[in-house]
């Protein structure tokens, strides 16, 4: 799956500044925001999952 969000001038000039001050790729600081935001949502749905099938249980048998 190729994508290729727009990412507006401002946004951009910081990811190109932070590339620059941590030593890495403008790519490399994009793709790892996105990690990060992946396994957090993850995570979240992952904990909203363990706390709403004890509670679907519960409602059916009381």
């Amino acid at each position: 799956m190729a994508t290729s969000p727009k990412i507006e001038d401002s946004l951009k000039g910081r990811v190109q500044l932070l590339a620059s001050q941590r030593r890495r790729s403008p790519r490399w600081i994009v793709l790892e925001a996105i990690r990060q935001y992946v396994e957090s949502e993850e995570a979240r749905e992952s904990f909203q999952q363990e706390v709403l099938a004890p509670w679907a249980a519960c409602k059916e048998t009381g």
